[in-house]
């Protein structure tokens, strides 16, 4: 049987509160970040969480992020320590979010912690997420709106073309600003990155005064981002390549001829936002084998580098 398609809303007050209303129903929601497209669904409700596995083909052992509209909001749900706090007060709202202690009380299903005694959370910097979380009145939990290990969606287009009818509505907020998931800091212990994304490492480690830990990346994931192939497109991925080989498409980084560039000037934060919508151009031009430019490892270069190594693993 055929699948409807998504219902297209705008993100105006009526949009808002519909979609709000499908999250009450135990709806599927794709919603603008910062960051990337999420789907949504109440946190709290089992067989709402279930269908966002179903949607994604997502392994259910993958926890998933909790979005709130505030980190009085968070705290409900989650226990904060002192670098916890100091961590949210500097960058929420914004691409930084939190591994911390689930209260016991918290009401969160399971399927969105994998069963471990933790919680992903944050507070996104985009007005529509700002508003659907606050019309909703509860836990959101969103990963990215795209199939499991695929390219991550950056415009409602990408949405649909991903997911289909596999969700229910999708609010347009137009192009995300950053283009790249969160970076992902568990705070449960000894601050530690699990995942480079959105906001850079150093400033989160200047703003505790101290590095983070770089734990390796476990056969059991404690946050989403952590499979070892993920974020990829149909062709097989070449990193830090100077130039193409015969058969494959460039995808440039800075003053490089190439069929698709990052950014020519060489700017990490252009580069971030254009690199989930390049994948999606060289899956549209049906590019077979994929050559990558070099891209610096510092800054958002490091939630580059962690997306294209990842698009680059051995698929499972």
């Amino acid at each position: 049987m055929t699948q409807a398609p998504p219902l297209r809303i705008c993100a105006d007050d009526a949009g808002i509160a519909a979609a709000a209303e499908i999250l009450r129903g135990g709806g599927l929601v794709s919603f603008p970040t910062e960051t990337v497209y999420g789907l949504g669904a109440d946190a709290r409700d089992d067989t709402a969480v279930a269908r966002i596995f179903a949607a994604k083909g997502r392994p259910s052992f993958n926890p998933l992020i909790v979005h709130v509209p505030t980190l009085e909001a968070a705290a409900e749900y989650c226990v904060f320590n002192d670098l916890a706090h100091q961590l949210a007060s500097a960058f929420w709202p914004g691409a930084l979010t939190l591994v911390l202690p689930l209260r016991p009380d918290a009401g969160i299903s399971k399927l969105v912690t994998a069963g471990l005694n933790t919680v992903a959370v944050r507070v996104p910097d985009h007005p529509v997420a700002h508003a659907l979380l606050s019309a909703f009145g509860g836990p959101v939990a969103a990963p990215s709106a795209n199939p499991s290990g695929r390219i991550s969606p950056t415009t409602a287009d990408h949405v649909q073309q991903g997911l289909g009818g596999r969700v229910d509505a999708i609010v347009d907020g137009g192009a995300c600003a950053v283009g790249v998931e969160s970076t992902i800091i568990n705070c449960s212990g000894a601050p530690a990155l699990l995942r480079a994304g959105g906001l850079p490492v150093e400033a989160l480690e200047a703003c505790l005064g101290q590095p983070l830990l770089r734990p390796e990346d476990p056969q059991t994931p404690v946050s989403p981002g952590q499979l070892q192939s993920h974020y990829a497109p149909e062709g097989k991925v070449r990193l830090n390549a100077p130039y193409a080989d015969e058969g494959e498409v460039l995808l440039g980084f800075g003053p490089v001829e190439a069929e698709l560039n990052l950014s020519r000037t060489g700017d990490l934060t252009e580069a971030a936002a254009n690199l989930f919508a390049c994948l999606h151009k060289l899956d549209a031009m049906g590019a077979t084998r994929i050559a990558v430019s070099p891209i610096p490892d510092h800054g958002l270069g490091q939630a580059i580098n962690d997306r294209l190594r990842r698009a680059a693993a051995p698929r499972p």
